[in-house]
């Protein structure tokens, strides 16, 4: 499977469960996640977040998805996935994705990452466990 397929299908669960995990559903207490106090919009529509993740085991593979809001908090814009390794040690992650130019504009924002697993589950549909989760109030920034 491909990483963005990875992605779509990560997407697709996420949908599905259409709620944020609460902490007691997070696989570890160590797992962590956080969000850059600036994220960039470009000209051309392209939004960069970014921060760090921490996670210490994984089954199967995992990434570090984020969207972002402005204005009305109902409406959130996916902003790409990365992949993360588990290993224990704090890393950097990325995300950036292109939306309609003017869809999000610099200033405030509204940023949730989380850190999600994708596990076999029943008939090889894969089945989303979470690690970590962060949401947190940013400045987009003309870049």
């Amino acid at each position: 499977m491909s990483v963005r397929q990875a992605l779509g299908a990560a997407a697709a669960a996420a949908l599905l469960l259409s709620v944020a995990p609460s902490a007691a559903a997070l696989s570890d207490p160590y797992d962590q996640v956080t969000v850059d106090p600036t994220g960039h919009v470009a000209a051309d529509g392209t939004v960069s977040l970014s921060g760090t993740y921490r996670c210490l085991s994984s089954t199967g593979p995992v990434f570090v998805s984020s969207s972002v809001s402005q204005g009305d908090p109902r409406v959130r814009h996916g902003i790409g996935g990365t992949s993360a390794v588990c290993d224990g040690a704090v890393h950097p992650w990325t995300n950036s994705e292109k939306r309609t130019p003017g869809t999000l504009t610099p200033g405030a924002a509204h940023v949730e990452a989380t850190l999600m697993e994708l596990r076999p589950g029943v008939g090889g549909l894969p089945l989303p466990a979470f690690h970590a989760r962060q949401q947190q109030d940013i400045s987009l920034t003309e870049s």
